[in-house]
């Protein structure tokens, strides 16, 4: 389809300033990943599915005040493990990490969830002490995709319910632009959706048929029952994109924008009423572009994130009697 070349990692850690760490909890079968950009110049964010689970996403807004954060957390455990970002903020507070005010720094930590609990122990989720660690662990370099952090308990393909799922997972990617800009995807999906390649058609993760058949996108929607339409909310897929380039919020939340038509161009049905599904975008700010460059970094930003959610599926292993997309179809997990 192009050109660009990954990065050195093929990492959104390709962006300089850029840090990820994960705690997993395979046991309770839920985890959280952890975005630490404590240098960013801006960031925004935009929810498109109809059942977001957020915190410290409207102070993004571009009517307001910061519109900057110290840190972006992806959460399993549904509105429980939004108290994983309790911990990233007490890890940055510590460090003298935020938005400054007169008496201290004050750490600007957003997040967002997505639904694992009917995968491991549904009284499993990430806490305080989960974010902590993972914020701990966050470091630049390679990334563990795959049934790690956020995506431990992720399921996707989900349009046939539960019992014809298909592990989702983390993935992230990274592309090198002209003039030395960088952009670099993180995912987690959980979609109720089908997964397919853009660039081939190929139908990577479907409802399980057959043995070793997905069910196709047509006969999924015709099969589906009022049980199933009794499940909502249950879904989401969480995006952050970030950039070298220097941008302000407003282009900022039109990189957003751009990053949801990487991710509808992967997943279908998107955006539905059961998912929560939502976007970051983050400005480390360290490379001024030119004014028309803005919408370079918007069609690199939506590529990468093409790339990451179908890394997130294929490089997902199978979790607690759920099959990864290459084990249900007969072949070797991605590396």
């Amino acid at each position: 389809m192009t050109d660009w070349q990954p990065g050195p990692r093929n990492a959104i850690t390709d962006v300089p300033g850029i840090r990820v760490g994960h705690d997993t909890d395979r046991k309770g079968g839920t985890g959280c990943t952890v975005v630490l950009c404590e240098t960013a110049t801006a960031a925004a964010v935009d929810a498109r599915g109809g059942a977001p689970g957020t915190r410290e996403t409207d102070v993004l807004g571009l009517a307001n005040l910061v519109r900057n954060c110290h840190a972006v957390v992806f959460t399993g455990g549904s509105a429980f493990g939004l108290a994983s970002a309790d911990g990233v903020t007490r890890y940055l507070g510590e460090r003298g990490v935020g938005f400054g005010t007169v008496h201290r720094p004050v750490p600007i930590v957003s997040a967002a969830v997505l639904y694992d609990l009917g995968v491991g122990d549904p009284l499993a989720h990430p806490d305080s002490e989960a974010g902590y660690r993972a914020a701990s662990r966050a470091k630049g370099g390679s990334v563990a995709e795959g049934t790690v952090g956020a995506g431990t308990g992720a399921t996707a393909a989900k349009l046939l319910g539960p019992d014809h799922c298909i592990k989702g997972g983390v993935g992230t990617a990274s592309l090198l632009g002209p003039n030395g800009i960088v952009v670099g995807a993180l995912v987690a999906s959980n979609p109720v959706g089908s997964i397919s390649d853009p660039d081939s058609g190929e139908s990577v993760a479907g409802p399980r048929g057959e043995p070793g058949e997905f069910v196709r996108l047509p006969d999924a929607l015709a099969r589906r029952t009022e049980l199933m339409e009794a499940l909502p909310g249950t879904n989401t897929t969480l995006v952050c994109v970030a950039t070298n380039a220097a941008l302000e919020p407003h282009q900022l939340q039109r990189i957003c924008t751009q990053a949801h038509d990487g991710f509808a161009r992967v997943v279908s049905p998107a955006h539905t009423t059961g998912d929560g599904d939502i976007a970051f975008a983050l400005s480390m700010g360290t490379v001024e572009i030119r004014p028309y460059d803005a919408l370079t970094v918007g069609a690199l930003a939506a590529r990468a994130v093409e790339v990451a959610l179908l890394r997130s599926v294929r490089m997902a292993k199978g979790f607690k009697g759920v099959p990864s997309a290459a084990e249900w179809r007969g072949r070797p997990t991605s590396k």
